[in-house]
Order: C-alpha cells, then sequence, then structure tokens
C-alpha cells in the first residue's frame, strides 16, 4: 500500500519544503547582489582603501538599461570613482570630524554645498520635451488669475539687499508648477534661483531668497545651453543655494544654542 513516501522517507511535502528553502536562500541571495549595484565596494573613510564587502560573488554584474528617446545606454554599477577633491580640510583625525572649507564653500561641492554628477542632459517629460523651460517657450503656460506675477519683481537676499530682479521664470511642463526664477542682477548676470526658496511679498512687489546674500547671486552656477538646464546643473544650482542656510554668513556656522 503506498504511504505518501516517494524514496524511502522522502515524501511531496518534504520536497516541497526543501524547495522553498532552496528558493528563499536563491532569493535572498539574489537581492543582496541587486542592492549592491551603487555605493559598492564600500570605501574607507580617512584612507580611501576600497572594502570588498564580502568579495566578488556578492557583488551585482553590470547591467545596462537602454534609456528611451535616443539618450543611449547606462550600465550599473558604474566603473570607477567620483572624484573626493574638495577644498576643505578635516578639524580633527577621527573617521567622524568635520571638514571644514578652505575655498568658498558655496561652489565647491562641501556639506549641504555638495551636488552629484548627474547626466549633462535635460531631464524628459513623457513625450520627450525638456521638462524644465523658460514660460515664453511654453505659451500653454500662464499665471493664475489672482496670484502674482514674480516677473519684474524686486528681489532681496538673505542679507537684506537687492539682489537684482526676477526677469523670467522657469517651468516644470511634467508638474505644472515654477522652478525657478530667474534674476538678472546689477551686473548682467542671470541666476537661476530655485522657488522652493523664495518668499513673494505680494504688496511690496518683492521676493525674498533667504538661502544666499545678494552679492552672491553673480556667483550662482550657470547653464551653458540658453532655455534649457541639464540634470546636472539643477543640482549645482540647487546645492548652491541650499548650501547657503549654512556657509551663506558666519553666523549661520555658529551653534543655536
Amino acid at each position: 500500500m503506498f504511504n505518501g513516501n516517494i524514496v524511502g522517507n522522502i515524501d511531496v511535502a518534504s520536497i516541497a519544503f526543501w524547495a522553498f528553502v532552496l528558493f528563499f536562500i536563491g532569493l535572498i541571495y539574489y537581492l543582496r547582489r541587486e542592492d549592491r549595484r551603487e555605493g559598492f565596494p564600500l570605501e574607507d573613510e580617512l584612507t580611501g582603501r576600497s572594502l570588498n564587502m564580502g568579495g566578488p560573488l556578492l557583488h551585482a554584474s553590470p547591467k545596462s538599461f537602454k534609456l528611451p528617446f535616443g539618450r543611449g545606454t547606462v550600465t550599473t554599477p558604474t566603473i570607477g570613482k567620483e572624484p573626493f577633491n574638495i577644498a576643505a580640510r578635516k578639524a580633527g583625525p577621527g573617521a567622524g570630524d568635520p571638514y571644514i572649507p578652505t575655498g568658498n564653500p558655496l561652489t565647491d561641492c562641501i556639506g549641504p554645498s555638495a551636488y552629484a554628477q548627474r547626466s549633462p542632459l535635460p531631464d524628459i517629460d513623457a513625450f520627450g520635451r525638456n521638462r524644465i523651460v523658460p514660460m515664453t517657450l511654453e505659451p500653454s503656460f500662464s499665471i493664475a488669475r489672482g496670484d502674482p506675477d514674480p516677473r519684474g519683481m524686486t528681489v532681496i537676499g538673505a542679507d537684506g539687499a537687492v539682489a537684482g530682479t526676477v526677469s523670467e521664470i522657469w517651468v516644470d511642463r511634467a508638474e505644472h508648477q515654477v522652478r525657478y526664477l530667474e534674476v538678472v542682477t546689477a551686473e548682467g548676470v542671470h541666476a537661476l534661483a530655485p522657488m522652493a526658496m523664495a518668499k513673494v511679498r505680494k504688496t511690496a512687489r518683492q521676493i525674498v531668497v533667504d538661502a544666499i546674500n545678494a552679492a552672491d547671486f553673480s556667483g550662482c552656477p550657470q547653464v551653458e545651453t540658453a532655455g534649457q538646464i541639464s540634470r546636472f546643473e539643477e543640482d549645482k544650482i540647487s546645492g548652491y543655494f541650499g548650501g547657503g542656510y549654512l556657509y551663506a554668513n558666519r553666523a549661520r556656522q555658529e551653534p543655536l544654542i
């Protein structure tokens, strides 16, 4: 009489159990390889020495992805590493000691001013068009009725001084919102200020950007091609203004208490 065993004490239930165990182990192994595509191998913070975590069997093999709209391919893990030479010195010998800027911290890619080496191409929408453009290039966009038009308004910096005048609005075609205000300084420099860091004073016809001082607008990173902004340029501009909340003046670098 058949008792359910296939061979000896091995039955269907035990086969199913061990098949699941082997599958689960393989799944964990696969996921651990895949989640190490970026940021690995780790590096020692002080010496920069590569820390090969787990050997080559635990590192994902390169995988290529075809980008849409003829933008080529991208491969991960990336080969090599980004340069680490920054204009700063460590406050002490410890691994967790902070870096003290030795140059212009707003542009030297340090602390809150840091930026990533992103794509030199503009971000695009679902139709392959440049996602962020001046509003003059997108006639379907307009200022909502009742909202103030920032064009022509005076821009005030963190020090209360006049930084320039808004000459253009850069809009996001995908998200339908304002991303940047193009500010023309007294020196004729066109600076793109993130709208998220701007406060509109409707009655005074002023816009306050308290991230950086008025004089710092002239040193803002520029776009290489008129009418478009790349992902890399976006990161640099965001880092420049974001870093101002710490580096714009000495008082912001001191303890609150």
